[in-house]
């Protein structure tokens, strides 16, 4: 199971659109859905409205789809389920790849969503019971689940509201999200955050606030896991006094995005 898409509701949409395809490098394939440089058809759908995260979509074989739905029983409706807190999940057979990009700018694909939830224990269990994803890690403030190989498809961070955390965009490589930020400030928009290297994941990593309002990430270099991979427990990701990732050479900008963290939320 993978990954697939997020459908956003942003004000105004054409500076959106706008910004996704000049300054994000995604592509437009239809006025509203835009795909990275993989197999994906489209990684970000947008309508216009007030600020909600509408659905996340995964897509897999016939039978992985057919096994959340037998889990989730008769709250599978329209090819999705609603998570503990309004989270819609939706649900599609894998269809035909596209071919690949060859902008090395491009995003590849969208990696993984970070939730902020007010209950991560019943988060937790729904995407493990229901879904069938597996637990990778648990921080102090996190916890960290994947659906294939990759360290984490979504994250569940504590907070005081359910609402989208960010969305984080895959790079080819190291020097591709480095690009990523050199050429986000050259178009007026300062990270706030990174770029750094996170402790779970072990991916670098660098934050904007789109113009929409929410958070979006550059990253590269997940990890990849296997089903022997040890879960991690709070006490095995704690850092030195100031620092909240691996090289501590730039700080989070929290006035900024602690706002920015909690404008998107769920709308089924």
């Amino acid at each position: 199971m993978k990954l697939r898409s997020v459908e956003l509701q942003v004000p105004q949409v054409a500076a959106a659109a706008a910004f996704l395809e000049q300054t994000w490098r995604l592509k437009p394939v239809s006025g509203k859905d835009f795909r990275g440089a993989g197999s994906h058809p489209a990684i970000l759908s947008i309508s216009e409205g007030t600020p909600a995260i509408r659905s996340i979509t995964f897509s897999g074989t016939r039978a992985e789809v057919d096994g959340v739905r037998a889990r989730a029983k008769g709250a599978f409706k329209n090819d999705s389920v609603e998570g503990p807190e309004g989270q819609v999940y939706r649900f599609v057979v894998d269809e035909k790849p596209v071919p690949q990009l060859a902008d090395a700018d491009a995003p590849v694909r969208i990696t993984h969503v970070v939730l902020n939830t007010q209950d991560r224990e019943k988060c937790e269990r729904f995407t493990v019971d229901v879904l069938g994803f597996a637990v990778s890690d648990r921080t102090k403030h996190m916890t960290f689940v994947r659906s294939d190989r990759k360290h984490h498809c979504l994250a569940f961070a504590h907070a005081d509201v359910a609402s989208l955390n960010h969305i984080a965009f895959e790079m080819r490589d190291l020097d591709a999200v480095m690009r990523g930020i050199g050429r986000l400030r050259d178009a007026g928009f300062e990270p706030v955050w990174g770029p750094g290297r996170h402790g779970p994941g072990n991916n670098v990593f660098g934050y904007f606030i789109a113009p929409w309002g929410g958070i979006v990430e550059y990253t590269a270099e997940v990890s990849e896991v296997g089903e022997d991979y040890k879960v991690g427990a709070p006490e095995d990701w704690s850092w030195p006094a100031g620092r909240i990732d691996h090289w501590g050479v730039s700080k989070k900008d929290l006035a900024r995005t602690a706002p920015a963290e909690r404008a998107y939320r769920f709308k089924a």
